[in-house]
């Protein structure tokens, strides 16, 4: 049995149901439903073919060629759909919901699956996923200098029970020119959207929602504009940390990474830095003397978030001082301030 079902529908499943992205693995690999399942009808130049037939010879023709392309693949998409979704019951989609999830629904249904096909395919995704970064939230911002602990800070809060979008994650990015750690690998643009608003769907726009105090752009990703403009009027805590403790918790965190690549990443922000800021660095960098890089980086980075501070409405920015970068004792101080905070988007949890 085949049904059509929509993509909010389909997300709002109250049992979930396996996904399988019939494009192509270069569609997918630039942009995906999280949690789908890749199971190409064609590969990518198989593809190819399919569309040029379709544009210079015409629709049937596409077709029969693309019987021809998949005729001896059919045992094999559903011995692997048996393997994604062993209880026979699975959803579909291609681009744009056309023929090739048509295709793959009918071989499932003859197989006896139970086939949801998702109306407007991936295409319905994208536009969903665009209208969760129009929606309102109740945003909470946490600022502080780098080293501050920010995100250590929201792991704790999320495990507290509060809500909390980590976009350095999302990003797989940790915000600065040294941000990949020499070994994170960013999603694409599409991809980390898609992420992104597949985390927002389970916001309670009742309750406050705690970010990052983020740039637009989080290495090569960007924070999408309707959302950006949110943070941007939100509340923001601003913590209060000495640089010295700043200092030891960056050393912890980044001195013991490969020292080209730190190299690398300060000769990027050289002209922000200055050339005798970048020649200290560097020269402290293969001295093994790490807290006197990372104090001769700050120096950028402190100032930066001074000037991003000052655009902000002043009475939308509360600061807390902070003894340490203990995150576990700071998040319990953040949720006692915050709650005796009566301010519009901080509201109660």
């Amino acid at each position: 049995m085949t049904r059509q079902i929509s993509i909010s529908e389909f997300l709002q499943l109250s049992t979930p149901v396996a996904l399988i992205d019939v494009r192509t693995p270069a569609e997918f690999e630039k942009g995906h439903i999280p949690g789908a399942f890749n199971v190409p009808l064609f590969s990518n130049e198989e593809r190819v073919k399919v569309g040029t037939t379709y544009k210079q010879v015409g629709r049937e023709e596409a077709i029969l060629l693309g019987f021809d392309l998949t005729g001896g693949k059919w045992s094999g998409f559903i011995k692997r759909a048996l393997e994604i979704a062993p209880d026979k019951k699975i959803a579909v989609h291609c681009w744009r919901g056309g023929m090739r999830s048509g295709a793959m629904a009918w071989a499932l249904d003859l197989y006896g699956f139970e086939v949801l096909v998702i109306k407007g395919g991936y295409k319905s995704y994208r536009r969903w996923a665009h209208q969760q970064f129009d929606r309102q939230y109740p945003l909470c911002i946490l600022g502080g200098m780098t080293g501050s602990g920010k995100t250590k800070i929201l792991h704790k809060l999320s495990i507290a029970g509060e809500q909390v979008i980590d976009l350095e994650d999302l990003a797989q990015h940790q915000g600065s020119s040294y941000g990949t750690m020499n070994k994170l690998v960013q999603p694409t643009q599409e991809q980390f959207e898609n992420n992104f608003a597949f985390l927002l769907k389970d916001m309670d726009a009742a309750h406050r929602v705690w970010v990052e105090d983020e740039s637009i752009t989080i290495g090569k990703c960007a924070v999408p504009p309707p959302f950006w403009r949110q943070m941007r009027n939100a509340v923001l805590i601003d913590l209060k940390i000495g640089v010295e403790q700043r200092t030891a918790m960056l050393v912890d965190e980044y001195g013991k990474l490969d020292k080209d690549f730190l190299i690398e990443c300060t000769q990027r922000i050289h002209k922000r830095l200055g050339p005798e800021q970048t020649k200290h660095a560097i020269a402290a960098i293969n001295e093994n003397r790490m807290a006197d890089f990372i104090r001769f980086v700050l120096v950028y980075y402190d100032k930066t978030y001074r000037g991003g501070l000052l655009k902000r409405n002043a009475e939308q920015v509360f600061p807390v001082e902070l003894e340490s970068t203990d995150a576990d004792k700071n998040s319990k101080i953040l949720l006692k301030f915050i709650r005796q905070v009566n301010q519009p988007g901080v509201t109660q949890h």
